[in-house]
C-alpha cells in the first residue's frame, strides 16, 4: 500500500519491468440458467494457460459488499486506500482530455441521456451515441450562459462530456443527478452545505437550459451530471514505489486517473490493438506499465452476457503479444466486477493472476472466479496487489533487520 510507513525503505529501482493489465469490469456472476459466469463460459485458452503457470487469487476492491466505481477500483489496484483518497469522476474525465484545471475549479462528468414525454429516464446513456453525434450537441451546450460563472462544455467520448465551472466560491459538495435507475426523472443538484449553493444553482441552470435546447430530440434529449470534483492531492505513484511508470489507455477517464497518480500518459489510439502497439513501441522507456481494457465493462453495463463473453475472448487473443515482450512480472486484474445480470458494477470478488519467473503453477487450471478462488494468493484487498507485483519483480528488499 502506498501509505505503508516504511515504503521508502523497502522499494528499490531495478531494470525489471512490470505490466499491470486491467480488464475493466473483469469479474462477473453466474447466469441463472447455466450457473456459470462470463469468464467461465468464455473460451480463453491463453489466459487459462497463463493462470496455470501463475499465482492466482481473488481481490476485493474496497470492502466486502461494497460496489466500487471505476475510480476507487483503480486506486485500489495502484495501492491507494479508496476510502481515504476519494476522487470525483469529473476531474478524472477533465484531466483525461487534457483540460487545464485550476484550484477552485469544479468539473462534472456529463452524460447525454434520453427521457420520455413525462421526463422519466428510458436510457441513461442515450443509446451510447457516437462522438460524431455528441460533439455538435456539446457545441450547443457550450453556448449556455450561466450568470456569475464561467461555464464550459468539453466533449469526451461518445455520450460523455465534461462540464467545467470556474468562478469564486465554488465547491464540489453537491449531489449528482443520475438516479442510476430507469423510469424516474433525473434528480436536481442539491447543495450539501450552505457554501455549495452557488455551485448547485449553476449546475441546475445548465441542466434546465440543456433541457430546453435538446427537448425535441428523439434521443439524447437530456443531460445528467455526476462526479462533481476539484483537483485532489495524492502521493506520487512513481516516487512512492521508486518506479518510472507509464499509462496506456484509450478512454479519457483512465488517463485522468493515471495523471492524478503521477504516471506518464502515453498517447495511443482508440482501441486495445492500438494500446498494445503503443506498449510495444515504448516498452524500453519505462519499468511499470498500466494497460487498460474497456470492452468487458461496457458489455456488462449493457446487461449483455454474450457480448461480455465475446469481449473477454477478444482480450484473450492479445495475451501472447503481451507475453512476447517478456515482462518480468505480468499482472492481470480487474478494477471491479460488472456482472451482466446486474447490468452494472457489482461487489463480487475479482479474479487476479500474477505471473513471473517465480511462478511455476499451483493447480489452477483456468482463469475465472471459481478457479482463482483456489489459488495461493487467496482473497486479498486489491490494495495489496502492488507489493506482490513488486516482490515478484525483485523491486522490494527485506523489511527490518
Amino acid at each position: 500500500m502506498i501509505d505503508f510507513p516504511h515504503i521508502a525503505d523497502i522499494c528499490q529501482p531495478t531494470a525489471s519491468k512490470v505490466i499491470m493489465l486491467v480488464a475493466d469490469g473483469l469479474g462477473g456472476a453466474p447466469h441463472p440458467e447455466t450457473g456459470k459466469s462470463e469468464l467461465e463460459v468464455a473460451k480463453t485458452p491463453n489466459l487459462d494457460k497463463l493462470a496455470s503457470r501463475s499465482a492466482c487469487g481473488l481481490t476485493t476492491p474496497v470492502l466486502p459488499g461494497i460496489t466500487p466505481g471505476s475510480g476507487p477500483g483503480h486506486l485500489s489496484l495502484f495501492g491507494y486506500d479508496p476510502v481515504k483518497y476519494i476522487i470525483g469522476r469529473g476531474v478524472l474525465e477533465a484531466l483525461g482530455i487534457d483540460i487545464e484545471l485550476s484550484d477552485g475549479d469544479v468539473a462534472a462528468r456529463g452524460n447525454f441521456c434520453t427521457v420520455d414525454s413525462e421526463g422519466k429516464l428510458v436510457d441513461r446513456r442515450a443509446g451510447r451515441i457516437s462522438s460524431l453525434e455528441s460533439i455538435p450537441l456539446c457545441e450547443q451546450l457550450n453556448q449556455i450562459d450561466v450568470p456569475g460563472i464561467d461555464m464550459s462544455i468539453f466533449p469526451v467520448q461518445d455520450y460523455r462530456f465534461v462540464a467545467l465551472f470556474r468562478g469564486q466560491g465554488l465547491t464540489e459538495s453537491v449531489t449528482e443527478t443520475d438516479p442510476q435507475i430507469l423510469g424516474v426523472p433525473p434528480r436536481h443538484v442539491e447543495a450539501l452545505n450552505p457554501a455549495a449553493e452557488k455551485t448547485a444553482a449553476a449546475a441546475n441552470a445548465l441542466i434546465e437550459r440543456a433541457m430546453e435546447m435538446l427537448g425535441k430530440r428523439e434521443k439524447a434529449n437530456m443531460v445528467m451530471l455526476r462526479g462533481f470534483s476539484q483537483l485532489p492531492k495524492l502521493p506520487s505513484f512513481g516516487e512512492s514505489y521508486r518506479l518510472n511508470p507509464a499509462a496506456i489507455a484509450a478512454y479519457p477517464m483512465y488517463r485522468g486517473l493515471a495523471k492524478v497518480a503521477g504516471m506518464k500518459v502515453i498517447p495511443t489510439g482508440h482501441n486495445f490493438q492500438a494500446e498494445v502497439d503503443t506498449l510495444r513501441q515504448n516498452f524500453q522507456e519505462h519499468d511499470f506499465f498500466y494497460l487498460h481494457y474497456k470492452p468487458a465493462d461496457a458489455a456488462g453495463e449493457d446487461g449483455d452476457f454474450d457480448a461480455k463473453v465475446q469481449a473477454l475472448e477478444a482480450l484473450d487473443k492479445f495475451i501472447p503479444s503481451i507475453l512476447d515482450l517478456n515482462p518480468d512480472t505480468l499482472v492481470v486484474a480487474g478494477d471491479h466486477a460488472t456482472p451482466s445480470i446486474l447490468a452494472g458494477h457489482g461487489w463480487q470478488p475479482v479474479p487476479l493472476l500474477i505471473h513471473s519467473k517465480l511462478t511455476l503453477g499451483e493447480g489452477v487450471e483456468a482463469f475465472h472466479e471459481r478457479a482463482c478462488a483456489n489459488g495461493s494468493i487467496g482473497r486479498i484487498p486489491a490494495t495489496q496487489i502492488m507489493f506482490l507485483a513488486l516482490a515478484h519483480a525483485g523491486k522490494l528488499i527485506k523489511f527490518g533487520p
